[in-house]
């Protein structure tokens, strides 16, 4: 009967420093069924919710349903908005509304415009258009525009033009430059390209050069080659170097490669050495 009686209290005892593991093993579970609620997805089981569990969803749900009406997401039930709510969603819709008219949006509904609010989303309709003309943009309608905007818009575009060619870009109509702007197109056409020769740039025409900046090009050319053959680089043109210049370019690089030698660093040509470095090296032989 003792023995009975010990195992049971055994047991009991046993249960009760379990109980603690077993809680805490499952409260994750709560935790992860309270979040899956609170975001409505399917993984919710509302079985195990408490009272106070089952209000935060209910609340979550309701901040949800709000935040999709307002951002026309699915689901939105306009019929749990409170009356607060659904007056601040019509509010929010109709800036929104006013907004889209005013940045010329496909999303703007006119109809739902104030006289006042018509009349400001036709302003700023007449001056998109106005900047699309004087852009030369696709949407430019040139039947919209008055006598003052057309005249404003080919002054516009006359001097957009003369800065296309100025500059070479692809957009320039030298059949529409007045005379004074061909002659100021062409001077800077003519410094850009003295630029380009003498930066060894791809769009250098030599032939366009002057005397002057032909010996520009040809020592900037001269100084590019000089410092790729220092640097060894493989664009280097030794045939273009003078006499001096080989031969300090001969000396630098003898210096490097007994340095190379010497400290046992780089690439070293022994056969390239003199017999005093030579023995420099070896001073034992």
């Amino acid at each position: 009967m003792k023995t009975r009686l010990l195992y049971v209290i055994c047991k009991q005892v046993a249960c009760f420093s379990l109980w603690p593991i077993l809680a805490f093993a499952q409260s994750p579970d709560l935790s992860q069924n309270l979040e899956a609620c609170k975001a409505g997805r399917e993984a919710c089981d509302q079985s195990k919710l408490s009272a106070v569990q089952s209000a935060d969803v209910v609340l979550a749900a309701h901040a949800r349903n709000v935040t999709n009406c307002r951002n026309h997401y699915d689901p939105c039930d306009l019929s749990k908005l409170s009356e607060p709510e659904t007056v601040a969603l019509a509010v929010a819709e109709h800036q929104r509304n006013v907004s889209d008219c005013n940045d010329g949006t496909q999303s703007c509904d006119r109809s739902k415009l104030t006289p006042a609010e018509a009349r400001d989303s036709s302003a700023a309709e007449r001056k998109r258009n106005v900047a699309a003309c004087q852009n030369g943009g696709g949407n430019c309608d040139h039947s919209k525009l008055s006598a003052s905007e057309a005249e404003a818009v080919d002054s516009a575009r006359q001097q957009l033009n003369e800065s296309d060619c100025k500059n070479g870009l692809g957009h320039c109509n030298y059949s529409q430059l007045t005379p004074s702007e061909t002659k100021s197109v062409a001077a800077q056409e003519h410094q850009r390209n003295a630029r380009s020769c003498e930066n060894g740039w791809d769009e250098c025409d030599h032939s366009k050069l002057t005397l002057l900046e032909a010996r520009q090009t040809s020592y900037a050319e001269h100084q590019r080659n000089l410092a790729a053959c220092k640097q060894g680089e493989e664009t280097c043109d030794y045939s273009k170097l003078t006499i001096p210049e080989t031969k300090a370019l001969a000396d630098a690089e003898h210096k490097r490669n007994y340095t190379a030698c010497l400290r046992g660093r780089g690439y070293c040509d022994a056969s390239r050495l003199t017999v005093e470095e030579t023995r420099t090296l070896h001073p034992s032989d």
